[in-house]
């Protein structure tokens, strides 16, 4: 058990600044000191090399003065004097030694001064070469008119050729500023890379704690970043408008539902308590019927609603008849409150082409709306004027509530907005005159405000009118676009 709990122990994180700053800069130090044991390798071999050629160059100077007259050898005078000025072109140290030894590899002249013991302990048995490993060694043969008369030996240690305390500090000064403007480099571009990637991780953390209104004010070279940036920015106003969508559904839903279950409510409950007669009851029960019909038509078309698109059915219809039929519906389901109402219609029929349902949805809203709007105390009274023009017809609904404020009229029809006294004395989500107007224009007409004031406000209900069929036979009809 504790075995398993240790390996599922989650592994620490780190900033992707730190993390690609110190993977480079150990792969750099890796690479530079593979680079620095080659180059230290390659200086060490050519210095042995350059050393030993100038040993052997000195080891044939020195074979020129002492050969002598007679096949012998002959040590002159300032040979100590010469061999201390070529000695300057070495880096000496203790084991550095030149030794002349006769054909019977007896020694004749060392420096220093050395035995022929310390001959036999410097070179191998047979003299041919150092018997130590660490030392390197050249011999130059000394001979007189082809004639050998013995050998110059110029020995040191290989550290002393290749060990060169100023040589390495600069080699180690060189490649330690290497590796800092190598280290300092990727940590720059480190930094650049990942601050736009900071800034959209944090942007991500806001958006899963519901904050969609992210500032990604970025504008970086790398295509590639700029192009993560841009699609994210693109992603988060994406989801803005989702989850707006998913409120509106949501709160469409319910507001959709709100006035047929009301007026339902109030038609059972009529017929329950025996207020109307059987006649009347099943005429009640009639319209509750068509009120769930269309109240599941609505449910249905609401998918359609709620990304701006509503399917609506083009059918002529008698507007007299059909404003009349809405508003006796309605004084039933409010009777309790004693609405009054005044339908002025002028002679004759009007006729509109559009959908009961959805014009009625804006009526019944707009009477909701009027009575709620309605001071305490004071009897709902609304004044419905029918009128037509040659296109057009117009259904104007007035109340006398307490009315909207001047700043807020233009606000009106905006979603989920809602005034001040209207927050205040009702419940809802500013809804109602958005659908509304969504409806009145995907019939090819229009739902505006026209007056307000504290005496009552006025809406008119704009809607196409409907024309005889022509001299062809064809009827010319208003045919009505879905509006986004």
């Amino acid at each position: 058990m504790d075995r398993q709990l240790k390996r599922n122990k989650p592994k620490r994180k780190t900033s992707i600044l730190s993390y690609w700053t110190l993977q480079y800069f150990l792969i750099l130090c890796i690479g530079f000191t593979i680079i620095v044991a080659g180059a230290l390798y390659w200086i060490r071999t050519t210095s042995i090399e350059k050393s030993l050629k100038t040993a052997q160059l000195l080891g044939f100077e020195i074979a020129e003065k002492v050969t002598g007259a007679d096949n012998k050898l002959h040590i002159p005078p300032d040979l100590d004097r010469l061999v201390d000025k070529r000695v300057k072109l070495f880096n000496t140290d203790n084991y550095f030694c030149i030794m002349v030894l006769d054909n019977n590899n007896q020694l004749i002249y060392s420096k220093p001064k050395m035995t022929q013991e310390d001959v036999y302990y410097r070179l191998s048995d047979d003299l041919h070469e150092p018997r130590n490993k660490k030392f390197a060694g050249v011999t130059v043969n000394i001979t007189d008119d082809n004639l050998t008369l013995g050998k110059v030996w110029v020995m040191q240690s290989k550290k002393s050729i290749t060990y060169n305390p100023e040589a390495m500090l600069v080699v180690c000064l060189i490649f330690g500023a290497l590796i800092l403007c190598g280290w300092f480099t990727i940590y720059l571009l480190s930094r650049k890379l990942s601050k736009p990637i900071r800034q959209v991780a944090h942007a991500a953390e806001q958006i899963r704690n519901g904050n969609y209104e992210v500032n990604l004010d970025l504008n970086t070279r790398e295509r590639e970043m700029n192009e993560l940036v841009v699609s994210f920015r693109e992603m988060s106003i994406r989801l803005q408008q989702l989850e707006e969508w998913r409120a509106l559904s949501l709160a469409g839903v319910s507001h959709e539902l709100k006035t047929p279950v009301t007026s339902i409510k109030g038609l059972v409950m009529a017929v329950r308590d025996d207020i109307v007669n059987p006649q009347e009851g099943k005429e009640f029960l009639d319209i509750a019927l068509k009120e769930s019909e269309r109240m599941v038509a609505d449910l249905l078309d609401y998918n359609a609603m709620s990304v701006g698109s509503v399917a609506v059915r083009n059918e002529r219809i008698d507007l007299n008849l059909l404003v009349g039929e809405i508003i006796y519906q309605w004084k039933i389901a409010y009777e309790n409150q004693s609405p009054e109402i005044e339908l002025h219609t002028p002679s004759g029929t009007l006729y509109t082409i559009g959908d009961t349902l959805r014009i009625q949805q804006i009526i019944v809203n707009l009477l909701n709306n009027g009575l709620q709007a309605t001071a305490s105390g004071q009897a709902a009274v609304f004044h419905i004027h029918l009128r037509g023009e040659e296109e057009k017809l117009f259904i104007d609904v007035r109340d006398n509530g307490t009315g909207i404020n001047m700043e807020d009229q233009p606000k009106v029809f905006e979603r989920f907005y809602r005034g001040e006294i209207k927050k205040r004395h009702t419940r809802g989500l500013g809804l109602g005159l958005t659908y509304s107007q969504l409806l009145a224009r995907a019939q090819g007409g229009e739902l505006s405000l026209t007056s307000s004031s504290p005496e009552g406000s006025l809406f008119t209900l704009t809607l196409p009118r409907w024309s005889a069929p022509d001299k062809t036979g064809k009827e010319s009809s208003y045919r009505v676009a879905a509006n986004a």
